[in-house]
C-alpha cells in the first residue's frame, strides 16, 4: 500500500511520520515534548505501582505522556526528536 507523501515547495517529497505509540516504561513525564507539539496530541497522566493510568492526582506513582487525541498529530515527529529517553514510535500514514 502506497505511503503518503506531501510535495514540498522546493520540489522535494516528504512523507510524514505520524506517532502510534509511546514506551510508558522509558518515559520519565519531563513534559518536553507536550511543550513542542503545537497540536494538543499529548496529555501528561499518572500510573499507579501496577502501570495503571489513573485520575486521582494524589495515589500516582508516577507521570507519563499518552496519546490524547492522536488524530491531530500531523507527522512533524518534533515530540520523538526532543525527548531525552527516545520513548516515541511513528510511521507513515498509508494511502
Amino acid at each position: 500500500m502506497p505511503e503518503f507523501t506531501v510535495s514540498l515547495p522546493g520540489g522535494a517529497s516528504w512523507t510524514p511520520q505520524f506517532v502510534t505509540a509511546i514506551d510508558h516504561d522509558k518515559c520519565i513525564g519531563c513534559g518536553r515534548c507536550f511543550k513542542v507539539c503545537a497540536r494538543a496530541v499529548l496529555a501528561l497522566v499518572g500510573v499507579d505501582e501496577e502501570g495503571e493510568f489513573i485520575d486521582d492526582d494524589d495515589e500516582y506513582e508516577k507521570k507519563v505522556m499518552t496519546l490524547a487525541h492522536v488524530a491531530n498529530c500531523i507527522g512533524c515527529e518534533a515530540c520523538s526528536r526532543i525527548c531525552p529517553k527516545k520513548c516515541y514510535t511513528h510511521a507513515p500514514a498509508q494511502v
